[in-house]
């Protein structure tokens, strides 16, 4: 029996036994909401534990590319990112940034902080406006906790939350629950998630771009590039198969463009490293 039927079951117990003179009236199906929702809240991972789970997710990452060798480049990115993620409401996150050794064209984000792209996106961009908001995409995904959110829904809600509470009760101590979390993530990883988050974390990027002073509209180019592209490309398959179409972000996007960001068009903000490394050397 889980944890919230029990719950319901007890609480059930206490109002039947209730004296009948406290003309007390219940409604069942609020009492089983109730329980559900307090199960739930056992659920709730503390910053701590998104952070150990991001550290697991991360190393899958690096596991199939590592890091390009390249030390000024990654602390150019480490410098980037931290900066664009001060504008965000969880700028207290120990942020990591990084640039994958890989010609694929992609970027990710894990629960509490990392986030990677890979050198085959860098060498497509061609402002630091650009890459400003691409980070803040995914930046938006580690705030938003649309990962975790994810993986809840993996193999089924409660099938998903019993693997995170497993991991939150035992963290990495138990490799077979260690295991099962990696599983979950490579499932994320692999089936992308769900496209109301993708929008979600365009429109907040644009949002967070502007906040650290660079021009919002670096996200629309760079998604107008990958639009260009040939979808058969083999080093866009993961991108395509795991996000809505460029497309279809930029007509959403159009829509959510508001008079407020259109001020920060043209914002200058930026840095000589960029032309250094434009090209993801």
């Amino acid at each position: 029996m889980s944890r919230y039927v029990k719950t319901a079951a007890l609480l059930l117990l206490a109002l039947i036994a209730a004296p009948a003179a406290a003309q007390f009236r219940f409604d069942l199906n609020r009492i089983i909401d109730t329980a559900k929702s307090l199960g739930q809240a056992s659920t709730e991972i503390s910053e701590q534990k998104e952070v150990e789970i991001g550290r697991q997710y991360a190393a899958v990452l690096l596991g199939a590319a590592p890091l390009v060798p390249n030390p000024e480049l990654q602390r150019y990115i480490n410098a980037l990112g931290r900066w664009v993620a001060q504008h965000t409401e969880r700028a207290n996150l120990a942020w990591h940034f990084g640039v994958l050794d890989s010609d694929n064209v992609n970027a990710f984000a894990t629960p509490g902080g990392h986030v990677l792209l890979t050198r085959g996106l860098l060498s497509k961009m061609r402002s630091e406006a650009e890459l400003a908001s691409v980070l803040a995409h995914e930046i938006a995904h580690v705030v938003k906790k649309h990962h975790l959110n994810a993986m809840r829904k993996g193999a089924g809600m409660q099938a998903g939350m019993n693997i995170l509470s497993e991991f939150v009760a035992q963290g990495s101590r138990n490799p077979q629950v260690t295991q099962r979390l990696v599983s979950g993530m490579k499932e994320v990883m692999l089936r992308g998630l769900d496209k109301d988050d993708e929008f979600e974390a365009d429109r907040m990027g644009v949002v967070i771009a502007a906040r650290s002073g660079y021009d919002p509209y670096g996200l629309p180019a760079v998604l107008q590039t990958l639009a260009a592209m040939n979808a058969q490309d083999s080093g866009l398959a993961l991108l395509f198969a795991t996000h809505p179409t460029p497309g279809a972000r930029l007509d959403a996007l159009e829509g959510a463009m508001s008079v407020h960001l259109e001020r920060h068009a043209g914002s200058s903000r930026g840095s000589e490293q960029f032309a250094r490394f434009a090209g993801g050397k």
